[in-house]
């Protein structure tokens, strides 16, 4: 599975990993803003963006294999990874299956709790309906929460980019990718487990994955770092880049300031 990406910059990689349902696009600030001290790499997960879904059976080891390929084919040996929402969860399944792989870690508006049977039944009923009536379920369910009040108040353009990528979303990817993350294990033990450095990010505004979620995975890593991103909800990359895109900088400064790129 090659994956579409996107890509700028030059320094240490960092590969960022998109929310459920968008694409890399998402990621566009970031590619733009963190170009300037670091190698900014974007991929669409599969199924989603410009990347094939495959015949596979959903499965978030799976999607991480496939950023485990990315880098083989940069000629990157270890990378810093991170991701947001579902690229949170992506994230941890690959520190769990290429550890040996990863310079650091930034989880942003993710949990690493599994999902209780209520929800898993959720995820089911949405990936039904998108397959069988189209992505009208995403735009009333799912976008409402993907935003926080700040931004549906105050950035309209912010709103309504957001609502194209969800419309935009592949039903089969939706379905798909909603069953992967269905059926993800706790991943408490991943993060204490960790030998690098942790950015734990999470917008004030986030009801998906709220700031108490992030705390509980700080405090499976004591030494970890947690920033908590003001007037922002659940894509805290998408509504504010600027913050976001500062605690980032920081955290490869003061944490892999003294590593140079890796190079093909």
């Amino acid at each position: 599975m090659q994956l579409y990406t996107r890509s700028a910059g030059t320094g240490i990689p960092v590969v960022l990993l998109h929310a459920f349902p968008l694409s890399s696009a998402m990621w566009l600030a970031q590619r733009e803003g963190l170009a300037k001290v670091c190698r900014v790499i974007t991929p669409d997960l599969r199924g989603f963006g410009g990347s094939r879904l495959g015949e596979d059976d959903p499965s978030l080891d799976l999607m991480a294999d496939d950023v485990a390929r990315l880098l083989d084919e940069e000629g990157i040996d270890r990378a810093v990874v991170g991701g947001l929402s579902m690229g949170g969860y992506v994230t941890m399944a690959f520190c769990r299956r290429h550890p040996d792989r990863v310079l650091g870690v930034i989880l942003a508006d993710t949990k690493a709790s599994p999902d209780p049977p209520p929800a898993r039944e959720n995820r089911e009923r949405i990936a039904q309906a998108v397959l069988s009536d189209g992505s009208e379920v995403l735009v009333s369910e799912v976008l409402p929460a993907l935003i926080g009040p700040t931004t549906k108040e105050r950035r309209a353009m912010v709103f309504g980019r957001v609502k194209g990528l969800v419309q935009s979303a592949p039903p089969g990817a939706v379905a798909w990718a909603q069953r992967a993350m269905a059926a993800r294990p706790d991943s408490f033990g991943t993060l204490s487990g960790l030998k690098v450095p942790l950015l734990i990010l999470v917008g004030e505004e986030d009801e998906l994955s709220p700031p108490s979620d992030a705390e509980a995975m700080s405090r499976a890593v004591p030494e970890g770092r947690l920033e908590i991103i003001p007037k922002a909800g659940h894509l805290s990359a998408v509504e504010q880049p600027e913050a976001f895109n500062a605690a980032v900088t920081e955290f490869l400064r003061t944490e892999l300031g003294g590593l140079r790129a890796e190079r093909p």
